[in-house]
């Protein structure tokens, strides 16, 4: 206590691993929040954690890195509460379920010419502030009052991550696999079929010391041929 959130994760615990760069920390365990660069510098405290939009909660720290979506990290978080609401009462219940059901639909693909999809995930984000909101207020107990925190604080420090993957179908960090598409490099493949051989389902095409090219109907999206590819050939969009 009285330490700064700097100093407890580069001093004491060492920075970020692989000398990536600091994103966000999520603070008091699930129903806690995310707190962000500008943060750092606050000393840890009951009452400066809380005005900070986070909590105590449990004491623990999970550091986020640039490799990791923010989206993608309420949801998590959002699975987890949903699973531990007793059922009780209605807001928790059905509320974190509906919110977990946003959070999965805007970081799925779905048919760019199904237009009830589309129109559902526009919905969702614009709904999903004041369905927190609903759910903060209306719970009987601690858990369903702090549940949205996660997906509160992340829609308020990284918004542009959210309408990345709502109005542009895509995710920055590369990590929802509904939102991202493996492509091969003409240019840099020297046609040494490691990705083909890797490929559990055959969706990489192309003879030997010839580019490759990956056929989108039949990839599952697994990253296997980003892996092995020695040239930097296979990318992510």
């Amino acid at each position: 206590m009285g330490k700064t959130i700097k100093e407890i994760i580069f001093d004491i615990g060492g920075g970020i691993a692989n000398n990536k760069k600091f994103k966000a920390v999520q603070i008091g365990g699930p129903s806690g929040g995310c707190l962000i660069e500008k943060h750092l510098d606050l000393k840890i405290d009951y009452e400066t954690i809380k005005d900070a939009g986070a909590m105590m909660g449990s004491g623990g720290l999970v550091v986020m890195d640039e490799d990791n979506c923010m989206v993608d990290v309420a949801k998590f978080f959002m699975d987890f509460i949903q699973r531990e609401s007793c059922g009780k009462c209605i807001p928790c219940r059905e509320g974190t379920k509906q919110m977990l059901a946003i959070l999965e639909k805007i970081t799925s693909a779905d048919d760019l010419k199904d237009g009830k999809a589309t129109l559902e995930r526009f919905k969702g984000i614009m709904t999903l502030s004041k369905l927190a909101n609903v759910i903060q207020d209306t719970s009987l107990c601690g858990l369903g009052q702090t549940a949205p925190n996660p997906v509160l604080s992340t829609l308020k420090w990284f918004r542009n991550e959210y309408d990345a993957h709502v109005y542009e179908r895509r995710c920055p960090a590369g990590v929802c696999r509904g939102l991202i598409k493996y492509e091969i490099d003409q240019n840099k493949c020297v046609g040494c079929t490691a990705c083909a051989l890797k490929c559990p389902e055959k969706a990489i095409i192309g003879t030997k010391k010839a580019p490759h090219y990956i056929v989108q109907e039949k990839c599952v999206k697994c990253g296997l041929c980003i892996q092995v590819c020695k040239f930097g050939a296979v990318k992510v969009n």
